[in-house]
Order: C-alpha cells, then sequence, then structure tokens
C-alpha cells in the first residue's frame, strides 16, 4: 500500500481485496457492465500518454506523478473504479482539462508492481466508455462528474455482423503471421474474441496497431457496427503496409545477399589471381609497362604513356572507357617509335635485284637508281615522293615491292583506290565508339619499323571532298617532306615521324590527281611493253610462275617463243602482261588436268593447242589497218590502259547535206569533226570537189566500239582524212595510221600520249605513223626500241597529210556524183 506522501511501503501491492473480481478477456459482454449506482458521483481521473484503455483489455500503465499515486492509493477505499482519460498532447506534463481527450473507459484496478526508479506499474481493466463532462476537483488529483456510455448489443444474431467478425479475426490474423516483430501466439486470443470491442482492444492494443488518435476515434464511435468497419480499415491500411514492407525487406535482402555474395566470389577470386601472379589488371599494367621499358621514345611519348597509365590503373575495369584506353595504350607500346631497319643502299644490288624482278623498264630503273643515290649520299629522306604512272598490269606496285627487298627495308602496300573518309589515314578521335587509329600508323605497327617502303596504291582513285572529309587534303601532310615529321593522328593525340618513310605511289593517270598533291610527287612513267618485252617477260617470270603455283616442273609444259607470241597478238591487248598471264594460266592449267587424269599429252604447247584451250583469236590486227573502200581512216588513241587504235569510218547517201555522228562521241570529238567537215566544204576545190555535192549528200562519221566512250581532239587528221577519202573515191594507203588536232586555218597541231600510241600501232603492224610537226619532241624522250620498224612523217598543215596518205587514183566501184543541170553552179 501507498501512504499519502506517496512513499512505498512493499514492494508487492494487492490492490483489490480478496473479493475484488477478476475479468477475464473474452469475457461476454455483460460481465462488463458498470451501472451509474455502482459509480461514485465524482469519479477519480487517471490520464495517462500516448495509450487508449478499451473495454474488457487488460493493460499495464506506468505511474510515476504524484497525483496519480495518491489516486491509486486512495482508489480501493470506495468502490474501486476509476476514470481512465489519455491525454492530447503527450509532452504536457501537467495537463488540464482541455488537455484531455474528453471520452475514456471506466477501469479497475487489479494489480500494482513496484518498479525500480521510483515508478509504479498498475495493471488495469476496461470496463465502459464514459463521457467527461468537468473537473470537480484538481487536488490531491483530478476528479470529475462523467456520463456513462448507453450499453449496446452485439448483434451477435446479425449474420453481416458475423461475417464482419471472421473478416477482422482474419485479417488480425495475417497480420499476425506477416509481422516479423508479433509472436504466432497472439493470434490465439484474437481467434477466440467474440466480441467486437474486445477485438478491438486486442488488435489495437495488444498488438499495437494503429495511431493514437485512430484509437482515439474508435474509442468515440457510437454503433458497433460502425467502429467494426473502421477497425476494419485500420487493419486493410496496415496489411497492405506489411506487404510492401516485406516486399521491400525481400528485394533489399536479395541484393544484400548479391552483393554480399558477389564480394565473397570477387575476393577468392582476388586470392586466386594473385596466387596465379595478380588480377588481370594489374597484369596488363605490368604487361604495358615492361613494353614501355623498352621503347626508344621521346620525352613528350614518355609523359603521355605515364599519365595515361595512370589514368588506366584508376579505372573500374567494368568501366565503358576500360578497353578504350587499354586499346590505346596497346598502341602507344606497340608502334616502332624510333625503331629502324638498317638500310642497304648497295646501288649495284639494288640494280641486281630490279634486273631480276623485272625485264624492261630500263628508263625506270635508272630513274630509281638515281633517287636511291641521292638517299645514299644526302643520308636523309627528305627527297621527294615517286609516283609510277602507267597503265595497269605494267609493273608499279611490284616495283615498290622490289625497291623494299634492295633496300632490305619492310614493306607496305596500302590501296587507296575508293578511299573516301579522311579518318582512314588520320584516325577516329577516342571518343567514338571503335575508333582505332588511321591505316599509316595501323600499317607501321604491323610492320614494327618506322622506315619501311610504303606503296600507296591507285592515289589517282582517291575520292576529293565530301562529307567524310577531303583524304587528298590528308595525303598532302602524309607527303609533304617538309610536315610529314609531325604527322597527326587523332587517335594517337601527338605527332609521329613519317619522314623515314620511302613513299611510292602508283598511278594510272595524274589527270584526277589534286594539283597541290601532284606537286608533291616526282613523277616516273611506265609506258606499255613491246611484243619482244613481253616475250621476255613471259619466258622468264609469268611461265615460271604460274608452273609452280599449279604444282608442276619446268620440263612438264614448254612454251616456244612463236607461240607466246601469238597468244600475245592474237588472244591480248593491253598495256601490260595480266592477261597474257590469265591466257597462260588457262594453258597450264589444261596440262594438269590431263596430268592428273593420267593422260598422255604433248609438253609443248602448239598453235592448235591455243585454238583449243582458248577458241579463236580475239584480235586480228594485221587485217584491220588495210582499208579496203573509201572514207576508212586508222587513227591512234590514248587510254589509261594504254595507246589504242581507233577506226574512224565516212560513208555518203542522198539526201540535204546533214552530217550525222555515231559511235558515243564526246563534244570535243563531235567538234572535232565538224571542224573537219566546215574545212572541206571550204576548202573543196584543193580536192577537186564540187562545192553542190556537199547540199545533195548526207554524210555519216561513224567510229567503231559504240559502247565505248570517246573524246578528245586528236582524231581530227584522221576525220578530215576520211572525209576528203569518201568524197574523193580514193582510199587510205595500206598501214597507214595518224593523230593531231586540226584547226580551221588548215594548220595541223600537236597531241600527247605519243609513246603509247606508237607501241599500239606497233602492236597493229603499222608501218607509217602522220604526226604534228612539233610532236618531233617527244621522241628525244622515246627509246629507239620503241620506233624501230615504223616510219614518221610530221607535217604543219592538213591538206599535206592527205595529199600523202591517200591513192593516187579512185576505186574502181566510185560513187557517181552527177548533180542535175538545174542545180549545177558555176564558179
Amino acid at each position: 500500500m501507498f501512504d499519502y506522501k506517496g512513499k512505498r511501503k512493499n514492494t508487492f501491492i494487492e490492490i483489490l481485496d480478496s473479493e475484488s473480481e477478476y475479468i477475464p478477456i473474452g469475457s461476454p459482454d455483460a460481465n462488463l457492465f458498470v451501472s451509474a449506482e455502482e459509480l461514485p458521483e465524482e469519479l477519480p481521473i487517471l490520464t495517462v500518454r500516448d495509450s487508449i484503455l478499451f473495454p474488457g483489455m487488460i493493460i499495464p500503465i506506468t505511474v510515476g506523478r504524484s497525483k496519480s499515486l495518491k489516486l491509486i492509493n486512495d482508489a480501493y477505499k470506495k468502490n474501486n473504479f476509476i476514470g481512465v482519460v489519455s491525454q492530447i498532447d503527450p509532452t504536457v506534463e501537467d495537463p488540464g482539462f482541455d488537455d484531455l481527450y474528453k471520452v475514456g473507459t471506466i477501469a479497475v484496478i487489479l494489480k500494482a508492481l513496484e518498479m525500480p526508479g521510483g515508478n509504479t506499474t498498475i495493471i488495469i481493466q476496461g470496463r465502459m466508455r464514459f463521457e467527461l463532462l468537468k473537473f470537480t476537483q484538481t487536488e490531491p488529483y483530478f476528479k470529475a462528474k462523467v456520463q456513462l456510455f448507453e450499453r449496446e448489443t452485439s448483434e451477435s444474431e446479425d449474420k453481416d455482423m458475423n461475417a464482419l467478425l471472421d473478416l477482422l479475426k482474419e485479417t488480425a490474423k495475417q497480420i499476425v503471421d506477416k509481422s516479423p516483430h508479433l509472436s504466432k501466439d497472439a493470434a490465439f486470443p484474437i481467434k477466440n474474441a467474440k466480441d467486437v470491442d474486445i477485438l478491438i482492444g486486442l488488435t489495437l492494443s495488444g498488438l499495437e496497431l494503429g495511431s493514437l488518435e485512430e484509437k482515439q476515434e474508435l474509442l468515440e464511435t457510437m454503433g458497433v457496427k460502425k467502429r467494426a468497419l473502421k477497425l476494419h480499415a485500420i487493419l486493410t491500411h496496415e496489411l497492405q503496409m506489411l506487404d510492401l514492407k516485406n516486399q521491400i525487406h525481400s528485394k533489399v535482402k536479395s541484393d544484400i545477399e548479391q552483393q554480399q555474395r558477389n564480394f565473397l566470389l570477387n575476393q577468392q577470386l582476388k586470392t586466386i589471381q594473385e596466387e596465379l601472379g595478380g588480377t588481370p589488371n594489374e597484369i596488363d599494367i605490368k604487361e604495358l609497362r615492361e613494353k614501355a621499358a623498352k621503347k626508344k621514345w621521346n620525352d613528350q611519348v614518355a609523359q603521355v604513356f605515364e599519365r595515361e597509365l595512370n589514368k588506366f590503373q584508376r579505372m573500374n575495369p567494368q568501366a565503358a572507357d576500360y578497353a578504350i584506353q587499354h586499346n590505346y595504350l596497346e598502341y602507344l607500346v606497340d608502334l616502332p617509335w624510333n625503331a629502324f631497319t638498317k638500310d642497304n643502299f648497295n646501288i649495284k644490288n639494288a640494280q641486281k635485284v630490279l634486273d631480276k624482278d623485272h625485264f624492261g623498264l630500263e628508263k625506270v630503273k635508272d630513274r630509281i637508281l638515281e633517287h636511291l643515290s641521292v638517299l645514299k649520299i644526302k643520308k636523309d629522306m627528305k627527297a621527294p615522293i615517286l609516283c609510277l604512272v602507267g597503265p595497269p598490269g605494267v609493273g608499279k606496285t611490284s616495283l615498290g615491292k622490289s625497291i623494299a627487298h634492295a633496300l632490305n627495308r619492310k614493306y607496305i602496300r596500302m590501296s587507296l583506290g575508293g578511299l573516301r573518309d579522311e579518318s582512314e589515314l588520320r584516325g577516329h578521335r577516342k571518343t567514338y565508339i571503335g575508333a582505332m587509329p588511321g591505316r599509316i600508323i595501323q600499317n607501321l605497327r604491323k610492320v614494327q619499323s618506322s622506315n619501311p617502303v610504303f606503296v600507296l596504291d591507285e592515289i589517282d582513285k582517291v575520292s576529293g571532298h565530301n562529307i567524310s572529309g577531303d583524304p587528298q587534303a590528308a595525303l598532302l601532310e602524309i607527303l609533304d617532306p617538309e610536315q610529314n615529321n609531325a604527322f597527326y593522328d587523332n587517335f594517337l593525340e601527338m605527332d609521329y615521324d613519317l619522314s623515314k618513310i620511302l613513299f611510292i605511289a602508283t598511278a594510272n593517270t595524274m589527270s584526277t590527281i589534286h594539283p597541290a598533291l601532284r606537286d608533291r610527287m616526282e613523277v616516273i612513267d611506265l609506258n606499255s611493253y613491246l611484243v619482244e618485252e613481253k616475250i621476255e617477260i613471259a619466258k622468264h617470270h609469268l611461265i615460271p610462275k604460274q608452273i609452280s603455283e599449279h604444282g608442276l616442273k619446268p620440263k612438264d609444259v614448254l612454251f616456244s617463243d612463236k607461240i607466246i607470241q601469238e597468244i600475245i597478238t592474237s588472244y591480248t591487248r593491253e598495256a601490260g602482261v595480266r592477261m597474257l598471264e590469265r591466257q597462260i594460266a588457262r594453258l597450264i592449267r589444261n596440262r594438269v588436268r590431263l596430268i592428273a587424269s593420267g593422260e598422255t599429252y604433248n609438253k609443248k604447247i602448239e598453235s592448235k593447242d591455243l585454238k583449243k584451250i582458248l577458241g579463236i583469236g580475239n584480235y586480228q590486227r594485221e587485217e584491220d589497218v588495210i582499208p579496203d573502200v573509201p572514207g576508212v581512216v586508222t587513227g591512234l588513241a590514248w587510254t589509261p590502259i594504254g595507246g589504242e587504235i581507233l577506226f574512224i569510218e565516212v560513208s555518203l547517201s542522198k539526201g540535204k547535206g546533214e552530217l550525222k555522228l555515231t559511235g558515243n562521241l564526246g563534244d570535243v570529238m563531235k567538234e572535232s569533226a565538224t571542224i573537219a567537215y566546215e574545212f572541206l566544204k571550204a576548202h573543196a576545190s584543193n580536192f577537186a570537189i564540187n562545192p553542190d555535192i556537199f547540199s545533195h549528200w548526207n554524210v555519216h562519221i561513224h567510229v567503231p566500239e559504240g559502247a565505248t566512250p570517246k573524246d578528245g581532239p586528236s582524231a581530227g587528221i584522221t576525220m578530215l582524212t576520211a572525209l576528203i577519202s569518201v568524197f574523193t573515191q580514193r582510199k587510205v594507203k595500206p598501214r597507214i595510221a595518224m593523230t593531231g588536232e586540226i584547226t580551221l586555218r588548215g594548220k595541223l597541231l600537236p597531241v600527247g600520249g605519243i609513246k603509247e600510241k606508237i607501241l599500239a600501232a606497233k602492236r597493229s603492224n603499222v608501218t607509217d605513223i602522220m604526226l604534228s610537226s612539233a610532236n618531233k619532241r617527244d621522241f628525244d624522250e622515246i627509246s629507239e626500241a620503241y620506233i624501230k620498224g615504223v616510219n614518221f612523217h610530221f607535217f604543219e598543215h592538213m591538206i599535206d597529210v592527205v595529199d600523202f596518205v591517200l591513192e593516187k587514183e579512185k576505186v574502181s566501184t566510185a560513187i557517181d556524183f552527177e548533180i542535175p543541170k538545174e542545180n549545177y553552179t558555176k564558179n
């Protein structure tokens, strides 16, 4: 018991006397009923914090205030009933009337326990709800007038209530099952509860669900069903929150477990890698440092490497930039910085190698040897870039390979045909996905030398300015001896010295090369091969090569000079020897098949074999240059693949003097035809031609092989000769060809490509060639072997050419140009 000063007298106090009734949880509602007569006129009020007492519930309450201790000590002397009311604000230490909720619960004190620290814990049981009307006493503790709530039936017979009660129990049970903080035993009293108010107390107080405001609202709600519905809302919300918490907890737990698993696996992997020599990242760094230690690069490159390597060390191997950075560092250490092969500038040895690999081309070889001699004496590579220009198949690319062999240098060939993107040469910036250096740097890395022979093949086929940049502009820096010692690659982001590289460009024509680029190169012309040269090339190079590639021995297939010449003249028509090599390969494959089949065969290739294997010859040039009718003249033309013979055909038909041109002619060639026709009409009397004929006969000029485009002024003299031939009905002398530009004044002007045109004429067995007198200067650069067997005639005026090439007499089948007398015009 307590004295009036609140001093403790026992450690355990039985507040209720021996006759006090203990009401068990779950008892019928009637047992909790308290009548107004049982209550004192003034009910002691116990204020509590953070707690709501529901009817039928037994809860412990810790009491520490002196007022509360006095109230508990006096309560049993009268009727043991007290009123329990919650504070609105739990922080108020000395609450007044306005600080309390106005609805509370009648309670009886079951037990009181004196706790260490001066506090007392009482166990009380709620009976009925009441409304707090007013305080009648505040000292030594609160007393107040109250009004009991009317007794409500449980409506246990109501089917809806029974269903609602079951739903509340099921929901509460789910909360118990899903909550990690509640014991599974807490579901037992809930399952046995038969009253809504008991269930409210068990769930909200026993399970500690709902906020203080929600509990107070339930206590104040009138009607059992309404309280049940509100309880259901609270329980449903709590169940949803539990589900969400469990989902979050489950996900977090799974993530943490995965992280822990990954951490453990990484630790194990790290331990294993350390036993094997380190992690892949550490191994990569170690290898890079070892390679860098052997490099002869300058301080600038060394600083860049060290900076980028430190950056690489700090990178996570899983990062997207890791592979790019690793690739960049590998390129730095793999490039041949200041690594050179030892040159062999033995000029005699170089000449021996060139002669062995290439037959003929004496002038070209001399130019190359002169160039190498300058490099030997000068002892640096700042010399003009060589550019080998000539038709396909004459050995431009293979010459570059022979030079590399002669100098004992590494060999690189890079085809520029169709190159459109400047980045192919300068590289891509590292910011792009899949970035890499340009092809210049890539090839240097491949050969591991900074002074190779670098052949830029087909430089005339590089595209000009386009949306991807200008590759020809990039080549300006690469091929300029004054600039290429600091070539900037976008991927490396630093300069690389290309000045020690011997660049050799190849092209079929110089016309498509940018003038600035052309100015940086020393041009060496490679001309078409003579028939005699092709025979020697076939005997010493092509036939041995094909026999070896087909697995035969030299004695298994034999070619005579006569057969080789027949192949050249009847089955090929080219400046080089590629078609010749293909035809030889076809003949050898035929012999390989016979050997593989075990059949007997003639080792020596004969003319009948050519017709059987290669078919009938495609080119019969001996008859081509012998015109059999007036109006047919042989001209000479230049093409990218060498010189060609060109035939001009003119025919007449009665009409009104119209001129028709066919044969896929270009504008310049059409203009030449017009000039020739107008010149003839203006000077008809010089050739004994009646001027009235032109208004009564239509003229048709045709150039055969209409599928091939033709253009240029060099056919002018040929067209004029053909026109005069058809109007005078005099044939052109046999085996004569001509080339030259004409004017309306009658002048014969010089043209280009003389060397190639002469070779084409020789291939067609032409014996006499008509040229402009101004073309004599071209013969100073032409070897005697090229002009041997051909007679050259030089003229300044077109009329002199015509007088020389036409027969003196008309053909026997000459056209009769009779003109009606009424249309005859007297001179």
